[in-house]
């Protein structure tokens, strides 16, 4: 059902009673809220918004800043140490001032 904002303020118990109606099978849609024709909420069953949580981790892309992470902790785990050969050659490296 869509409610406008005012009236979903006004009657939040009936739009929480149309979501529990929702989740005992008897209403078929979440519960949306508009405000001037423009879509601001959607109230949904718990379980749905779990699965929605678990896409959404799922689509995630992990970032070179992760990747490292992970085998920084892989490496701590295993014991591991990461040795990284020396520059060579004549290119100036400011890193290696500090």
């Amino acid at each position: 059902m869509n409610w406008k904002l005012d009236e979903a303020q006004k009657k939040l118990s009936l739009v929480i009673d149309a979501l529990a109606k929702l989740t005992e099978g008897i209403a078929s849609e979440p519960q949306l809220i508009f405000k001037q024709d423009e879509l601001v909420a959607a109230i949904v069953e718990p379980k749905l918004f779990q699965e929605f949580l678990v896409w959404y981790q799922q689509q995630k892309t992990p970032s070179l800043a992760d990747a490292f992470t992970e085998l920084r902790q892989l490496c701590v785990e295993e014991d591991y140490i990461l040795d990284t050969p020396a520059r060579q050659g004549e290119r100036h490296n400011p890193f290696a001032e500090e």
